[in-house]
């Protein structure tokens, strides 16, 4: 597989879902309180027949008057903020491994343990600048497992910490920031703090995903939150966003050079919402070279009734790698790529369906850690998730997922936590509450 393949469905996706949203669509206007037979509106007494000379002449086109829509009133500072909180729990069951084994599931970031874990519990409030308020802030509280895989270094974890970050606190500051909007021309907005990264079609909050578990791309490709700034422009059919950031995952730099991130968000397409993103700069310990590089294209169609289409494409690269520098291989520069595809249907209110299809190829196995470092790990997964609204904020989700590799990386098995098996299959039940 090489970069053709990436550009070509990248072209697909775009071409498929303007095509769809070219079609014609078709619309009927009933005009209503014309009068009829004399009588006024409803609720109001009728009158007598006029004589012919009273009858009032028919009004011309000209002279109608369009009926005058209400203001919208404003809104209040208080109804600017967003607020969102949930509390998560599941129960995820390894299909392929019995006994003291059954404990972990390979590759999964979130879902890696077997059995019931409290996932997480989140307070969220946003405001965005508006004109009446020129300003904005974002505050993030999490607490929970979750909590302990989306910490950045330097908050809640230091330099040892090693995945899945067992040892480390059970809570996390995910974003705090302030924003403001700048008068230039259509309006330049400002953001700078902690926040969650432009990169990848799914998102830390599980909610908000179609499914339960996340992608491989998610996981292994692009990182989850920045400390940093970033300004962004829009026009009337694409929004620019860039700026500076300490890097993937730290507040406290591990070296002395900055990132850079930014983003590209088409919307000139009714439904349809295309984004470009990427992030380039040095990741690797004490050291302000060998810059990290992805491209992360987003595509998201809903223009069909109950039906939401998704796409997620990554390439990205490193140069000398630490960990291949001691295999003394031809080369020392990994670089990895993979697809998401999604399909989700929402069959009535409370009932929705989605499926996920992925793959995921770690050419010199170092994003994934799953094998010896360079080797490649190519690994390809299908997910499908029902979900049902129980009770008002009250969810449940039941999902399947196999995964398969081209070699040994699953089911790892004591002494020596040795890979024993190509594939891994795992039944979840997901239940959250959102409270708003």
């Amino acid at each position: 597989m090489t970069r053709r393949l990436v550009v070509a469905l990248i072209g697909a996706f775009t071409a498929g879902c303007i095509a769809a949203a070219g079609a014609p669509a078709y619309a009927q206007v009933n005009m209503l309180g014309q009068a009829i037979g004399g009588y006024r509106l409803l609720g109001q007494a009728q009158p007598a027949e006029p004589r012919p000379a009273d009858k009032p002449a028919d009004a011309k086109p000209a002279d109608t008057k369009p009926e005058e829509k209400p203001e919208e009133k404003p809104k209040t500072f208080w109804e600017e903020n967003v607020l969102f909180s949930y509390v998560e729990n599941s129960v995820i069951w390894n299909m392929g491994r019995s006994g003291r084994d059954h404990t972990a599931n390979q590759l999964r970031y979130y879902d890696n343990q077997d059995g019931y874990t409290f996932n997480m519990a989140e307070f969220s409030i946003k405001k965005d600048p508006s004109e009446k308020y020129p300003f904005g802030y974002g505050l993030v509280l999490t607490a929970g497992i979750d909590s302990q895989k989306n910490h950045a270094l330097g908050i809640f974890r230091g330099n040892n910490d090693t995945y899945p970050f067992r040892n480390t606190e059970k809570i996390d500051l995910q974003e705090a920031y302030l924003s403001g909007q700048i008068p230039i021309g259509s309006g330049l907005t400002a953001k700078g703090g902690k926040f969650v990264s432009l990169l990848g079609y799914e998102v830390i909050e599980s909610p908000n995903n179609l499914n339960f578990s996340r992608s491989f791309l998610y996981s292994f490709s692009v990182p989850f939150t920045h400390v940093g700034g970033l300004l962004s422009y829009s026009f009337p059919w694409l929004t620019i966003t860039a700026g500076p950031v300490v890097g993937w995952d730290v507040a406290k730099d591990n070296n002395s050079a900055p990132s850079a991130m930014g983003q590209f968000a088409f919307t000139g397409v009714k439904d349809l919402v295309l984004n470009l993103n990427w992030i380039t700069g040095p990741e690797q310990f004490h050291n302000n070279g060998n810059p990290r590089t992805v491209f992360d294209f987003v595509g998201t169609y809903t223009g069909i009734k109950n039906l939401t289409l998704g796409l997620n494409v990554d390439y990205g690269w490193e140069y000398n790698d630490p960990n291949l520098v001691p295999t003394r291989s031809d080369s020392n520069d990994p670089w990895w790529w993979g697809f998401a595809a999604y399909v989700a249907y929402d069959w009535f209110a409370p009932l929705r369906t989605a499926l996920r299809v992925e793959y995921f190829q770690d050419t010199q196995g170092v994003r994934t850690l799953a094998a010896s470092p360079g080797s490649r790990v190519a690994l390809w997964e299908v997910t499908a998730t029902v979900q049902y609204n129980i009770w008002k904020g009250l969810f449940a989700r039941l999902e399947y997922r196999h995964d398969n590799a081209n070699q040994k990386v699953f089911a790892t098995r004591a002494p020596g936590y040795v890979a024993t098996a190509k594939e891994q299959d795992t039944l979840s039940l997901d239940i959250y509450y959102l409270f708003f």
